[in-house]
């Protein structure tokens, strides 16, 4: 058997990746063993966690594959700092003793990881051939277009190709500075949010805006050609010599300068927000259009940070040339650990790549699990009260009546997740059909912005019944956004409309109920789907049918299982100290539940002293 180790690190969401004989075993983000979000070092524990998936150790690993070429990007940074001296000294001073110290030096460092004395071949991938690889190989296609799209890899930041069989090939790129996802990063930053992490806050503070500076933005920021290539105007951006996205031109461009992080969102940056996110799609129409004229294939493989904005891949599916899109769930450069695991497999080994129509993620379900013995070790251990199910019926039917009984349920299941987004393993669920459960999940649950909005989880079967989609189509990874359907939708009077028009509040404007499940309906009528199968994931599938039943409603509130600034959990004792230190009503792992009526209330002080490990981003 060929074990194959996949490592992303050192630069944002570092990860790692195990393939044996070609089939994705484990995978799993460094972040959720050290709780530090988006936790750059090197990926020890991920490591760690999945070659203990399959039995081996470092010593049995035949290939370690790091996900992109550091001395490449080295290069690239010396260019960049050399062509804007002298104004760029201060980012250089800063950032060359961090790549003299690990970066350059990256074989060495790889091989401490692993333990001293290990020989194991390392190769070294491009970037952008690893997005490529995680968006095609995994997918159900046998041969697909393929679109990398993100803020930039050694050179590239865009790349167009072509996946047949086991082979991929990428056709035509385009390099930095000229980046879709650095010109919306610049966005992100400048309406107050972190680069990196707060991008998606940006896609959900659009709908509240109107794109008043759509076509400032093309007049002064990008030049969009009809074949999907673009040029961005340098005068007005700062990320190639400085430590900031965006300059003074920049400020005086669009009245006045960035956000203070905490303060008030006016609806000039709710416009902003909605211009950036217009112009974001546009360029993905027009590069999704002229791939598919350059391939004639009908199908589309996407990865790259870009790939996470859903709004943009909804609207590439409904008005784009393919009739199929499939998106590589863990997009951003976590997911490069995978892929450069596969680019080895595949294009480099030339091993066969068969496909039935089913892709090859396992619902990217590929972290850890945890057995009720494991759960229940745990909560003896300090002393909780619960109780365990009989069967899973019946737990399905107590879940079921929690919901009903609009309780916010913290669900824990089966292994974790693979990727940004919740999908039912560790998961925060509510009732969306309560007008009251947005705010609730926003401000007692997640401590974040009031103006965002939450994913319903819908079974697979009835999806096309509640939203914009064909009947069977599918949305399992939580990364396309479709309307609520008309008929779902509850009129909206004009009273409401006035005070939604002038009231600065984005509270007040989130709480008008527009649907019959307004909790994941956003203020346009769109929601971020996952839809849910019992192949891909069984216990959310069975808890929906059994609300179905009860209800008439096969969709749930899906949320991550965290708070505002900490990773999404990863054991029972991190959800069990996120159930504590919010307002949940109760905890469900396996078939062990938790009532917080049950539980000592927890202090304020010690509530605290548990949020205040997070920095709120």
């Amino acid at each position: 058997m060929t074990t194959i180790l996949g490592i992303s690190a050192f630069y944002h969401d570092s990860a790692a990746c195990v393939v044996v004989d070609g089939e994705i075993v484990a995978a799993a983000q460094e972040e959720r063993f050290t709780r530090k979000k988006h936790d750059p070092g090197f990926p020890a524990r991920a490591i760690e966690y999945c070659l203990q998936q399959t039995g081996r150790t470092t010593r049995d690993v035949d290939y370690v594959v790091f996900y992109e070429k550091p001395l490449r990007k080295f290069e690239r940074l010396l260019e960049t700092y050399v062509a804007y001296a002298p104004s760029g000294l201060r980012s250089f001073n800063m950032a060359i003793p961090v790549w003299l110290k690990e970066k350059v030096r990256l074989p060495s460092v790889i091989r401490n990881g692993l333990g001293k004395g290990s020989k194991v071949p390392i190769v070294f991938t491009d970037h952008h051939e690893s997005h490529a690889a995680s968006a095609f190989f995994p997918s159900p296609f046998d041969e697909a277009a393929i679109l990398t799209l993100d803020g930039v890899g050694e050179w590239t930041t865009t790349t167009m190709g072509i996946g047949r069989g086991n082979r991929i090939e990428l056709t035509k790129r385009i390099e930095f500075p000229h980046s879709l996802g650095l010109l919306y990063s610049a966005f992100t930053y400048y309406c107050g949010f972190k680069v990196n992490s707060g991008e998606y806050k940006l896609m959900g503070l659009a709908p509240y805006g109107q794109p008043l500076y759509k076509e400032t933005i093309y007049k002064h920021l990008i030049n969009l050609k009809e074949d999907g290539s673009f040029w961005l105007n340098m005068k007005y951006f700062n990320y190639c010599q400085g430590l900031t996205m965006t300059n003074r031109a920049f400020d005086e461009l669009f009245g006045g300068p960035p956000r203070d992080p905490e303060s008030t969102i006016e609806q000039r940056h709710m416009d902003l927000a909605a211009s950036i996110q217009a112009v974001t799609e546009d360029v993905m129409l027009a590069i999704g259009r002229e791939l598919f004229r350059q391939t004639g294939m009908n199908r589309l493989v996407l990865a790259g940070g870009v790939a996470l904005n859903c709004v943009g891949n909804g609207r590439l599916l409904r008005e784009g040339p393919f009739s199929d899109i499939w998106i590589q769930p863990a997009a951003g450069d976590a997911g490069g650990a995978l892929g450069a695991a596969l680019f080895v497999w595949h294009q480099l080994l030339e091993k066969p790549r068969t496909s039935n129509g089913v892709d090859r993620q396992k619902g990217s379900f590929l972290g850890p699990a945890f057995d009720t013995v494991d759960v229940c070790r745990f909560l003896d251990s300090v002393g909780a009260k619960y109780r365990r199910a009989a069967n899973e019926a019946e737990l399905n039917e107590d879940v079921a009546n929690l919901l009903v009984a609009e309780k916010v349920v913290g669900w824990f299941q089966g292994r974790m997740e693979f990727g940004p987004r919740a999908l039912g393993a560790r998961s925060i669920l509510g009732d969306p059909r309560s007008p009251k459960m947005q705010a609730t999940m926003n401000l007692k649950i997640k401590f974040r912005e009031s103006f965002r909005p939450f994913a319903p989880c819908v079974l697979q079967e009835e999806a096309h019944r509640w939203f914009a989609l064909e009947p069977g189509q599918e949305s399992p990874y939580m990364l396309l956004v479709a309307p609520v359907l008309e008929e779902r939708r509850v009129p909206v009077s004009s009273e409401q409309r006035a005070m939604m028009a002038n009231d600065p509040d984005l509270r007040n404007r989130v709480n008008v109920q527009r649907s019959t499940v307004p909790a994941v309906t956003h203020v346009d009528y769109s929601a971020r789907i996952q839809t849910v199968d019992e192949d891909r994931n069984p216990s959310l599938a069975r808890l929906l049918k059994t609300f179905f039943r009860r209800t008439g409603c096969p969709v749930l509130v899906n949320t991550s299982f965290n708070v505002r600034g900490e990773p999404i959990v990863c054991t029972p004792e991190d959800a069990y100290r996120c159930f504590l230190g919010t307002e949940m009503d109760a905890l469900v792992m396996g078939d062990v539940i938790l009532l917080k009526d049950d539980v000592e209330k927890v202090d304020t002080a010690t509530r605290d002293k548990y949020l205040a490990q997070f920095q709120l981003d």
